[in-house]
Order: C-alpha cells, then sequence, then structure tokens
C-alpha cells in the first residue's frame, strides 16, 4: 500500500470520528434546545434568576451549533483533501 493510500485512509477514519462527534454533539444540542425552551419560558414569568438561567442555555444552544459548524467545515476540508489524493491515483 502506497503513501496515497495510507493517506486515504487516514482521512476517511478522521471523517468517521467528526461525523461521530457530530451526532453526540446534535444529540446534547437537542438537549439544550430542551432546556432552553423551558428555561425561556420561566424567564418569562420569573425573576432574574430564572432570566440568567435563560441565558446561560441559550448560550449553551450557541456553543453546540458552533461546534457543529466547526466540525463541518473540518469535514469539508478533509472530503476536498480526499478529493485530491484520490484525483492522483487516477
Amino acid at each position: 500500500m502506497g503513501r496515497t493510500e495510507r493517506k486515504l485512509f487516514l482521512i476517511n477514519d478522521e471523517i468517521t470520528r467528526l461525523r461521530e462527534e457530530i451526532r453526540m454533539t446534535e444529540e446534547e444540542l437537542r438537549i439544550h434546545q430542551h432546556l432552553d425552551d423551558d428555561a425561556r419560558r420561566d424567564a418569562a414569568v420569573g425573576g432574574p434568576i430564572e432570566r440568567e438561567d435563560a441565558r446561560i442555555t441559550s448560550s449553551d444552544v450557541d456553543r453546540a451549533r458552533k461546534v457543529i459548524a466547526r466540525l463541518h467545515g473540518r469535514i469539508d476540508t478533509l472530503e476536498e483533501k480526499r478529493a485530491e489524493l484520490l484525483a492522483r491515483l487516477d
């Protein structure tokens, strides 16, 4: 097996790992979204503590979305590298 093939295997493994990380982060995001919905409702009728909880849960949702976007970007980069390596094999 040549160097290009080894690189392809490594890239494929990394893409698989990143997709699994995205799946887990999306599950985490769904939980944070539910908590955020509840916190926003509580903040609408509650006091300063409830509003602070809503801010925290909202930031958790934003953080998870940013992580997912970053992971998708990394996959895009790796898929471009993979395409370049595949073109070399032809």
